[in-house]
């Protein structure tokens, strides 16, 4: 016979989802995690992390080549608002636009490469550099 016990409570009975990990959450730590890589050129996170991430950052660079109104809004839905540079100047969607989506122009995708490294020492982990592609 199934327990009856309360919801959302590890260890307890009738627990039927991971509590502290939720889809908004990942989803905006992709966000951020995009915008970091737009402003630095890489960043090092989780294997599985950095698939998704490899598939929202291409996109990013696919609506940064469109070049459109349209492409903006959209990529600015995803990229957050956060200056580039040291002084103020550039923002990340601007960055994005002006600098990194040029640079691509005659390359049909395949805009960034995923480096697997050593585990985190902490929880084994499998982690992994994701850059852009020179």
């Amino acid at each position: 016979m199934k327990t009856q016990g309360r919801k959302n409570v590890h260890g307890k009975g009738g627990v039927r989802t991971k509590a502290a990990f939720t889809t908004s959450k990942y989803k905006s730590m992709l966000r951020t995690l995009v915008t970091d890589l737009i402003v630095c050129g890489s960043v090092t996170v989780t294997l599985s992390t950095a698939r998704d991430l490899v598939a929202l950052a291409d996109k990013m660079v696919t609506f940064g080549k469109r070049g459109d109104l349209h492409a903006r809004r959209l990529a600015a839905a995803t990229v957050r608002d956060v200056w580039a540079d040291d002084k103020h100047t550039v923002t990340a969607l601007q960055k994005l636009f002006n600098e990194i989506a040029p640079s691509y122009k005659d390359r049909n995708g395949g805009y960034t490469r995923v480096l697997k490294v050593a585990n985190r020492k902490g929880d084994n982990a499998p982690m992994a550099i994701v850059s852009f592609v020179k």
